[in-house]
């Protein structure tokens, strides 16, 4: 089964990254004409190569019948109990730990993390990644913030990666095993296991999210979103779906957890109704960050009642 790499807190900065343009020469004489765009780099061999490698498992998991994109889900039901027990499973405990400049799978008890200030996304596309696809990938993007702003009642919105605390960077092989260089220009200081993690990601991991707090802050001030450039449309949709909601706090994953894009058996590639309730949960103001699975569990118990209604 495909691994995915899941949120992390690293103490210290992100990535961002500003797009440029260049403007034709016009004559002194002429009417100034828009010069067509230069054409997009064509990918590497090897990005090609990793493009037909995800178009056969998308093709093989949807043969499967899953990635599913029914979000309701409505032939699959979920008790009280099953939305309070995935709460805690995914929301309060880590998925990775950090050692000696590694990630290392390792699930471990953590504390209520989430956003306390307006979302700003950024958008990132390396230079291989042809104009066609990013504009299918903005929409997306800017419905899904959208939706997850609702429910999160957190103001999300684009904005120039310039001005961003949430960089969303999709990219090709080309593009993302290079990254490096510009990482420590645009950003000093930048965390070395985050660089490396993201240079470094293997076939295996279909997109990533990292996620930083200050010092010991429970409370997130930036995060980067990985997604593969060669991914097919519905892997790679199911990655915007999966890293943006990961990288506002649902952080783990669980084999528990259906319907749910927060499980690796890959049966869901969108956000469903079960997801969004634990987004609901997430930012309920009752809630705080910093607070303990002892501290959270009695009030997340009181919230799920209260959204489930008369469902058990």
């Amino acid at each position: 089964m495909t691994a995915r790499l899941r949120a992390l807190v690293l103490p210290g900065l992100v990535l961002s990254a500003l797009a440029g343009c260049q403007v034709a020469p016009q004559g002194p004489a002429t009417r100034p004409v828009p010069r067509p765009e230069a054409a997009t780099p064509l990918p590497s061999p090897e990005s090609a190569a990793i493009a037909r490698h995800f178009a056969r498992v998308e093709a093989d998991l949807a043969s499967r019948g899953l990635l599913r994109t029914d979000g309701d889900a409505a032939d699959v039901t979920f008790s009280r109990r099953a939305l309070v027990e995935n709460f805690v499973k995914i929301a309060l405990y880590d998925e990775y730990v950090t050692r000696s400049g590694q990630l290392v799978a390792r699930e471990t008890p953590s504390r209520l993390r989430r956003w306390e200030q307006p979302i700003r996304l950024g958008l990132v596309f390396g230079d291989t990644v042809p104009e066609a696809q990013r504009a299918r990938d903005r929409a997306e993007v800017s419905a899904y913030s959208r939706r997850l702003s609702g429910l999160a009642r957190l103001p999300i919105r684009i904005v120039d990666p310039g001005q961003a605390n949430f960089q969303v960077l999709i990219l090709n092989e080309d593009d993302r095993r290079t990254i490096g260089p510009r990482l420590r220009a645009l950003v000093p200081g930048i965390d070395a296991t985050a660089i490396n993690t993201i240079e470094t990601i293997p076939r295996s991991t279909f997109c990533l999210v990292l996620a930083f707090s200050r010092g010991d802050s429970s409370v997130y001030s930036r995060a980067v979103a990985v997604i593969r450039a060669e991914h097919p449309e519905r892997l790679r949709q199911s990655c915007i779906h999966e890293e943006l909601a990961q990288g506002m706090g649902l952080a783990n994953d669980s084999p528990a957890a259906r319907p749910s894009i927060f499980n690796d058996d890959e049966e869901f590639a969108l956000l469903t109704r079960h997801d969004a309730l634990l987004l609901k949960i997430l930012y309920d103001r009752r809630l705080r960050p910093g607070m303990t699975e002892a501290e959270a569990r009695p009030i997340v118990e009181t919230i799920a009642a209260e959204l489930m209604g008369g469902e058990s």
